[in-house]
């Protein structure tokens, strides 16, 4: 295949839009002879007919309908690009593109993103959820402007990234006002035995949280175990167990999922990072997210030092 010409594309794209030579001929001011010549050389270049005769009428080819789903693609997007640029730049949306890992709490991952709404730029935020490993593979090709995460980069993954702690803080413990019979002992024995609804083997807090109970010699009995932590939280909402989750949302999720504190320990400690592939943060709402998530959400509380690079 020769190298594709865009201008040649746009011809392929009015007359497939058109229906015919002559109508794009009209619509673009050009002869139907110039827009067949552009067309044959289209075609030569990728080695493949994109029309077919019908008649009196051209058709698409198969070669032709996969060209034209992503020539509308390009020339939409050349129409949004044109659009944005006839805005005045205090005008402009900021579109800010986030992967928030599926261990991350809703909430936290609610509490950490608003400050990016309030800024004097209109924000555009898209949110995609899913493994860390896949969203920092789209942060390292640019489809993603920040990942948010329980756990720094991992070293293994091959791309130059930056790891920049948000914040910590320790674990509360939540049970449906049902099991709160079996709750009857002191905070953390109380734990022994009953229910226990865990987060998942990607979830960095679990193993915190396997380690703290057999220094506390402490042996719940597993309920269930979950990827998605809002699964987890309507678990725990119906009384199938007692859940843990960020101390900093406490108050939240008592409010939201109906439920009593039963503990808190600063032993097991949950961690929040944004990864970029920008060693200093410039995108603004990438600055005002980590700003607030430190002053603010995380206040007051020591935190690591930023890592990276990270192959």
């Amino acid at each position: 295949m020769g190298k594709l010409n865009y201008k040649h594309l746009q011809y392929f794209w009015a007359v497939a839009k058109a229906g015919g030579v002559a109508r794009a001929g009209e619509q673009l001011h050009l002869t139907p002879q110039s827009i067949s010549g552009q067309l044959r050389v289209l075609e030569n270049a990728l080695g493949e007919a994109l029309f077919r005769r019908a008649g009196r009428n051209l058709e698409l080819t198969d070669t032709g309908r996969l060209v034209l789903s992503y020539a509308d693609e390009i020339f939409s997007l050349g129409a949004e690009l044109e659009a944005a640029l006839g805005q005045r730049p205090a005008e402009r949306t900021l579109q800010f593109r986030v992967g928030i890992t599926d261990t991350v709490p809703k909430t936290v991952a609610y509490r950490l993103l608003e400050p990016a709404l309030y800024l004097p730029q209109k924000v555009r935020l898209v949110c995609r959820e899913g493994r860390l490993t896949d969203l920092v593979v789209e942060l390292a090709v640019h489809r993603l402007d920040l990942v948010i995460a329980d756990r720094p980069m991992p070293p293994a993954i091959n791309v130059r990234g930056y790891s920049h702690q948000l914040g910590e803080c320790g674990v509360t413990f939540f049970a449906a006002p049902a099991l709160l019979p079996i709750c009857g002992t002191a905070f953390p024995q109380c734990l022994d035995g009953a229910p226990l609804l865990l987060p998942g083997e990607d979830a960095a807090v679990r193993h915190g949280l396997q380690r703290w109970f057999e220094v506390q010699r402490i042996r719940p009995r597993i309920a269930g175990e979950f990827d998605d932590s809002a699964l987890l939280k309507a678990f725990g909402q119906a009384g199938a167990g007692i859940f843990a989750a960020p101390s900093v949302i406490a108050e939240q999720i008592v409010r939201q999922y109906d439920v009593v504190v039963v503990g808190t320990t600063e032993a097991v400690t949950e961690q929040f990072y944004a990864i970029s592939v920008e060693r200093r943060l410039s995108h603004p709402a990438v600055v005002a997210v980590s700003r607030a998530a430190r002053q603010e959400l995380f206040g007051g509380r020591k935190m690591e030092p930023d890592v990276g690079p990270l192959r």
